[in-house]
């Protein structure tokens, strides 16, 4: 049987449906995910050696990691340090993995007049330098907060000082 010209051909419907579930199978999103987390004992070494740098310096500060969610997994207060510091170690902490960069960055690009200077307004939001991401593989794993120094640039030296220790445990 031949064809007129003008007439399309057409798949079976049986392979029109394979077809079609084929590409829906293909096209449907997992349920699921895995993502890579600190330990409790990566996030205290982080903090642990955070603190010693600023020691060294003469500096008493606060020390926060927080997980990718932002949620506290350690926080260290020196014995000096004053009463505010351990709430703004955590903040900025908070800031750097919710924002996803350094609180310092985040500081210039938020300044009044700014495009983002709004967020300035959010709770827990800190505009001020010592708090980092952590970061391996691509992958935010959390954030340290330093908080204390005297300026942020200190507070970031600490803070490095903590993702430093354990850089080589968290390569993947």
């Amino acid at each position: 049987m031949k064809l007129p010209d003008d007439a399309t051909p057409r798949l079976p419907m049986r392979w029109l449906a394979i077809l079609c579930t084929a590409w829906a199978l293909s096209a449907q999103a997992q349920a699921t995910f895995t993502i890579k987390q600190l330990t409790p004992e990566s996030a205290l070494k982080a903090a642990q050696a955070a603190l010693a740098s600023c020691r060294k310096t003469g500096y008493q500060v606060a020390v926060a990691v927080v997980d990718r969610a932002g949620v506290t997994q350690v926080l260290l207060r020196d014995r000096y340090a004053g009463a505010h510091t351990p709430e703004m170690a955590a903040n900025k902490a908070w800031t750097a993995v919710s924002f996803r960069q350094p609180t310092t960055d985040f500081a210039r690009e938020t300044q009044p007049g700014k495009p983002m200077s709004g967020v300035r307004q959010l709770p827990r939001v800190a505009a001020a330098g010592g708090g980092l991401p952590i970061e391996a593989g691509g992958n935010t794993l959390g954030g340290i907060g330093v908080s204390g120094a005297p300026g942020g640039e200190a507070d970031d030296a600490c803070a490095a000082a903590g993702i430093k220790a354990i850089a080589d445990d968290l390569e993947f």
